[in-house]
């Protein structure tokens, strides 16, 4: 078994009545690529917030190498950077793609603007887009967004920050046609296998290809909780009802249907 990154450990939320994880207990490993699945509603996009240290649990611990997490993000730094691409791409629309890739380094660094252009333009070039770092997010196509959001998320600070040891995608291929889709699916294994560090990610999705195409493992969220955790190519073959509706689109099963 490879090593743990980020280990949640009985990990409950709750947004007003609304309990969201209910005492969850999850780890992700180094190298892997975890899918996390399951209905809309269950949680998984806030476990993703919650490994990011955007969020914090109302019970339970976070690990991130094996070191408990006290606070948010910015209050403990962690003992390896995390990175996270929002399911919008969530761009500042006012400004450039040079400006938003390299937002955090313009704002908070004291690097010159010629290098920081420099390490957005490599940046860029990692998720296959030219130097379009004039064009605004309007000027892009959805695809073209996405991979900017990509490209946000694994640029670092040469000077004091490390580069994102694990990326947290949060519905990557949302809103996408297929063959964009298939863009972003192979961009996310190529940032896995061939960007330095990055090596190890977590991907909510419920798009049948993007599981099918990004995961190593799978784990399955209903109701609060895990309810089946198994390698991608156990997901046709598990006898579990709850994975076999979801990726049948039955209506019939434990899921249930909101009209």
């Amino acid at each position: 078994m490879s090593k743990p990154l980020i280990e949640l450990k009985g990990v409950s939320k709750r947004f007003g009545s609304n309990l969201v994880l209910d005492n969850l207990d999850l780890t992700v490993y180094k190298g892997e690529g975890l899918a996390v699945i399951g209905p809309s509603g269950t949680g998984k996009s806030t476990i993703l917030r919650i490994m990011a240290g955007l969020l914090l649990p109302d019970s339970g611990e976070v690990y991130v190498e094996g070191r408990k997490r006290e606070g948010l993000l910015e209050e403990s730094a962690d003992p390896v950077a995390i990175g996270m691409v929002f399911q919008q791409a969530a761009l500042f629309d006012s400004l450039t793609v040079d400006q938003n890739v390299g937002f955090l380094l313009y704002e908070h660094s004291n690097l010159s603007r010629s290098h920081i252009r420099e390490l957005v333009d490599q940046s860029l070039e990692m998720v296959g887009l030219g130097k379009i770092g004039d064009r605004f997010p309007a000027e892009l196509s959805g695809g073209m967004r996405k991979r900017v959001s990509f490209a946000r998320a694994i640029i670092s600070n040469p000077e004091t920050t490390a580069i994102p040891e694990i990326l947290l995608y949060d519905e990557p291929t949302a809103g996408l046609d297929p063959i964009a889709s298939t863009v972003i699916e192979d961009l996310i294994r190529n940032i896995q296998k061939n960007a330095e560090g990055c090596g190890t990610y977590v991907i909510v999705t419920h798009q049948d290809s993007t599981i099918r195409r990004t995961a190593d493992r799978v784990v399955f969220m209903h109701k609060g909780q895990i309810q089946w955790d198994g390698a991608i190519h156990d997901i046709d073959s598990t006898d579990n009802p709850a994975v076999r509706q979801f990726f049948s689109a039955s209506l019939d099963g434990p899921i249930s249907v909101i009209s």
